[in-house]
């Protein structure tokens, strides 16, 4: 469950309570007895940040946090802090420990951020399905914090956004059985109810009155309807004149098609609607925020199944903006819903427009889950912008080659493009696919690597990951900031 954060300005006579210092200068003389504080310089000099005090009535977590210094990288050093968040959550899950108050001197309001960061994304689970969920589910409840660097605003920030993001790991974790095309929709619909987002959900027949080649050939052999849902948050008095556009893959089972997978790579493909989830979920945030900004997020969305009337390697298939596309693997299907997207998008004149997707297994077995693949075209700046955000939240763009002689690797004989370039370098291949049907500034991010994790890492948890979301709204915020400082 998703604890709550709150702000507290005084602490309660008797509590389970975490001390953030950076050394033990900064304990108070007469707060540990001489047997707690023999016993904690003890343990650092075992060179643990973590000492566990045990009080009977309470417990005290002393947890060291060493300080910045300069010219140290800030992403990795408040990664660490999010990661201690993490680790302490054993502990208070060990003892059933339902409620904690940290404390920490004013100069931390970084640190303390990140490490509230960090419990409450770690808090995660997923046992919708299991009978023991009472006895398995995570106890904390009720993180309280008191340190004056930390305003309630961003208390409140914290839980929007943890909050998103686990509806974003929900929504991955969840089966086709319980969310197929319509229901992800449906979801979606949901959540712009609760946010203010308006939303609005295409349906088949309004699929094929565009012409979305790419999207109705996917679905084809599939018992269920594709949807097509735009979510649109458009505060009074937004900075920005024309909208950031984000599009996610929302594949919501991929067998692969006729281009079948093997059942071992078939395992984890409920997640290969992860970049929609992302893209909604993102806004959703954004939304929960109120950050003065026009957004719009576009979630193509289908199975993509091996049915008798399912498109076939060989088919040539006419895209919503008149290009025609040779298919020859119809496991490369994401593609196809995303180029659709796309060329949608052009409807809006957007001033930026981002693809979220897990789209290659190339992407993940080159860089694997430690970050994001990413190309562009005509983005400048914001590409930069971008990539800051993804040291600052730790979810780390990693730059591929984006030369135009990738597109030479598309070319067919008989449509204008083939939907796959071969073997090699067929993340960059896929990214030049969808460049094609892109006009504007545009930014493809290849989350195939880090959507969905195996086993627990970290705050990420197990499952899906809800990646992109942090990533997204951290950008968002950065780009109402400047915007706000040019208007000033």
């Amino acid at each position: 469950m998703l604890p709550l954060l709150s702000k507290l300005n005084k602490l309660p006579a008797t509590c389970n309570r975490v001390m953030l210092v950076r050394g033990t200068n900064e304990i108070k003389p007469g707060f540990l007895t001489d047997q707690e504080f023999s016993y904690l310089l003890k343990r650092r000099e075992l060179k643990k940040d973590l000492i566990v005090l045990n009080r009977y009535n309470e417990w005290l977590f002393i947890q060291f946090i060493a300080p910045l210094t300069e010219g140290q990288p800030k992403g990795p050093y408040f990664e660490k802090c999010r990661k201690s968040g993490d680790s302490l959550l054993s502990l208070l899950h060990d003892h059933d420990i339902t409620e904690v108050a940290i404390t920490a001197l004013s100069g931390m309001g970084n640190e303390v951020r990140a490490y509230c960061e960090g419990m409450l994304l770690g808090n995660y689970q997923f046992l919708k399905y299991r009978a023991d969920a009472r006895e398995k589910g995570f106890a904390l409840q009720l993180i309280q914090l008191i340190c004056s660097a930390v305003s309630a605003k961003e208390v409140t920030e914290l839980n929007q956004l943890a909050k998103a993001v686990y509806k974003c790991r929900d929504l991955v974790n969840e089966p086709l059985s319980a969310i197929n095309a319509a229901g992800l929709a449906k979801a979606f619909e949901k959540m712009g109810s609760e946010a203010g987002i308006k939303v609005e959900v295409l349906t088949k027949n309004k699929i094929e009155a565009l012409k979305m080649g790419g999207l109705l050939a996917v679905n084809k052999g599939s018992p269920d309807p594709p949807t097509f849902t735009i979510m649109e948050w458009k505060p009074a008095g937004h900075l920005n004149a024309k909208p950031i556009v984000f599009v996610g893959k929302g594949v919501v089972y991929d067998t692969g098609g006729l281009s079948l997978k093997s059942t071992s790579n078939m395992d984890t493909m409920k997640s290969d609607m992860a970049g929609a989830a992302a893209a909604a979920c993102a806004v959703y945030a954004i939304a929960l925020a109120k950050l003065p900004l026009h957004i719009i997020a576009l979630m193509p969305a289908t199975d993509n199944r091996p049915d008798g009337n399912a498109y076939v390697p060989g088919d040539i298939i006419t895209m919503m903006d008149g290009t025609t596309v040779e298919v020859l693997n119809t496991d490369a299907e994401g593609r196809l819903l995303l180029a659709d997207a796309l060329s949608y998008a052009k409807k809006y004149e957007p001033a930026l427009v981002l693809d979220l997707a897990t789209l290659t297994g190339s992407a993940d077995a080159a860089i694997g889950k430690y970050g994001i693949v990413a190309m562009s075209a005509k983005a400048g700046e914001d590409y930069s912008h971008l990539q800051n955000s993804g040291e600052q939240v730790c979810e780390r763009i990693a730059p591929f080659p984006f030369w135009d002689d990738y597109a030479e690797l598309l070319k067919s004989e008989i449509a204008d493009l083939k939907n796959i370039g071969g073997p090699k370098a067929s993340a960059i291949t896929a990214g030049k696919f969808l460049e094609h049907f892109t006009d504007y500034p545009w930014i493809h991010l290849d989350i195939a690597g880090p959507a969905f994790v195996d086993k627990r890492d970290s705050y990420r948890g197990q499952g899906g990951t809800g990646i992109g979301v942090r990533l997204l709204f951290d950008f968002a915020k950065s780009f109402a900031a400047k915007n706000m400082q040019i208007l000033q």
